[in-house]
């Protein structure tokens, strides 16, 4: 009987030992499953505000609806990647050239204000050879900001770079040009060309970047030519901050009584739509103001912005107004300076004329002849929104309100968020428009002139063809040069089109 008990007391002994050896096989940690811990909350800011503003966001897999469903899934997923800008880049569709990751947000919304951190020195962002066969390369000045280090140097548009912080430029090494956008000082040799050779300027010119603001109405002249009085304006950039200054140079233009315009964008890669529309409204004057029935621009977002209408940019008389400290409308405006007098216009362009630019071109075309002369533009028919840590209860303001964003990084985003057409319902210029008359500008790079020269390569071309000559402007070049292929980057905003926080007040919904 002992011997009995004695086997059932190590039975029950074995068979709770068995079950707990079960129990600890199925469930390894005794302790509830630990949620998942997202380790950088930029990066949630990152995929909700792409999910909802990005205009491809139904064509990304990622960026799918169901995608933060399972809150674990989700942060696995965003922990997955070693920095923000890695899953920006992630998300981007593969039709996508022009949406980027900001790390300084304030430093964007400055140069689009029109401020930067800069010498006042513009290039040409195409090379040439320095002669024939050989492999050094020069660009020129393309221009210069007044008041600016450079001009205090006495640098000129059309003045010869060939050398670069000591470093002759060739094929392998020119990138170092790219110094001029992200290093705040530089030294710059210069040179120029007699009897079809280069020769070096004694000395360097040493510059140091200041921060600056740039008036993109970089010059207005009237040219009298074969008995007409022609209105010519450089025009460097669609900056809102700027508008009463675009307005009074086209005041000078209407009080001249103008017979044709040319509109010289050959630098201008863009900037806020709604001051592409008042350029619009300025040019052509015989279009109704703010009628739904006369319309410069639909912007048609994706699905979530607005799935069943477009915004409207109708053409204007009045100019509203922005603060340049802060880039934000003052709530003022002023009459609008508009020529009544054109049936076409004239656009000089280049593979940097872009975006808001590109936009007056579309956007006027059912309304009169436009006549390009220049180079293929880029073609940049979207367009973005600065996107901001600041989610919002109202969905039209969601990661856009840029006074309320987080104080706990600088970071946001500039991606593309609509696609623009015109009255027509036409955007194809996904390619670049083709000019009329066609003329690279690096081709004179031995013989740059000042603006409003009549004898400036790309005017002189446009001012033949709009007296119906033959263009001429071949005989200016004064030595063969093979034009390189190679390109410098330039300074990262300058080929863009956005659309100002607060826009949406001005406009019509079709």
């Amino acid at each position: 009987m002992y011997l009995i008990k004695k086997l059932k007391w190590v039975f029950l002994l074995l068979l709770v030992f068995s079950y707990s050896c079960s129990k600890d096989d199925d469930n390894p940690n005794p302790n509830p499953e630990e949620e998942v811990v997202l380790e950088n909350p930029i990066n949630d800011f990152i995929w909700s505000s792409m999910n909802y503003w990005y205009y491809w966001q139904g064509s990304v897999n990622d960026l799918a609806d169901s995608k933060d469903d399972n809150q674990d899934d989700y942060y696995t997923y965003l922990n997955g990647f070693d920095t923000p800008e890695g899953l920006f880049s992630s998300l981007k569709h593969a039709d996508d050239d022009f949406s980027w990751y900001i790390p300084d947000v304030e430093a964007q919304l400055n140069e689009f204000r029109g401020i930067s951190e800069s010498y006042g020195l513009n290039i040409s962002l195409q090379l040439v050879r320095k002669a024939e066969g050989s492999n050094e390369v020069v660009t020129f000045v393309s221009y210069v900001v007044p008041n600016s280090p450079a001009s205090d140097a006495g640098i000129q548009r059309g003045d010869i770079v060939y050398k670069v912080d000591g470093t002759v430029l060739n094929d392998n090494n020119y990138l170092i040009l790219n110094n001029l956008f992200t290093e705040t000082s530089i030294t710059l040799g210069f040179g120029h060309y007699e009897n079809g050779d280069f020769v070096p300027d004694a000395s360097d010119i040493d510059l140091t970047a200041v921060q600056l603001s740039e008036d993109p109405v970089h010059h207005t002249s009237i040219i009298e030519e074969n008995g007409k009085n022609i209105g010519y304006m450089v025009y460097n950039s669609f900056t809102s901050t700027y508008n009463g200054e675009l307005n009074d140079a086209f005041g000078t233009l209407v009080d001249a009584g103008i017979d044709e315009l040319i509109l010289d964008l050959r630098y201008n890669g863009g900037g806020s739509v709604l001051t592409s529309a008042f350029l619009a409204s300025m040019i052509d004057g015989s279009r109704p103001a703010e009628s739904e029935n006369s319309i410069f621009a639909l912007l048609l977002y994706n699905n979530k912005r607005n799935s069943d209408n477009a915004l409207a940019y109708p053409f204007f008389d009045q100019v509203f107004l922005y603060d340049k400290s802060d880039g934000s409308y003052t709530g003022n405006s002023v009459a609008m300076n508009r020529l009544n007098s054109l049936n076409r216009l004239y656009v000089i362009t280049s593979d940097r004329t872009a975006s808001a630019s590109e936009m007056i071109i579309n956007g006027l075309r059912p309304y009169m002849d436009v006549v390009l002369v220049g180079d293929v533009t880029t073609g940049k028919n979207e367009g973005s929104i600065t996107v901001v840590d600041a989610p919002a209860d109202n969905d039209n303001e969601a990661y856009t309100n840029l006074n309320n964003r987080s104080s706990d990084h600088t970071v946001g985003l500039q991606p593309i968020v609509f696609h623009i057409f015109n009255s027509q319902e036409e955007s194809n210029y996904g390619d670049g428009f083709t000019p009329d008359v066609s003329i690279q500008e690096a081709a004179f790079t031995a013989n740059i002139l000042p603006f409003g020269d009549p004898n400036e390569a790309l005017l002189r071309a446009t001012l033949d063809h709009l007296g119906g000559v033959s263009a001429k402007s071949q005989q200016l070049k004064s030595n063969y040069q093979l034009i390189s292929k190679a390109k410098v980057k330039g300074k990262k905003f300058n080929k863009e089109m956005y659309v100002l926080p607060g826009e949406e007040q001005f406009l019509n919904k079709q």
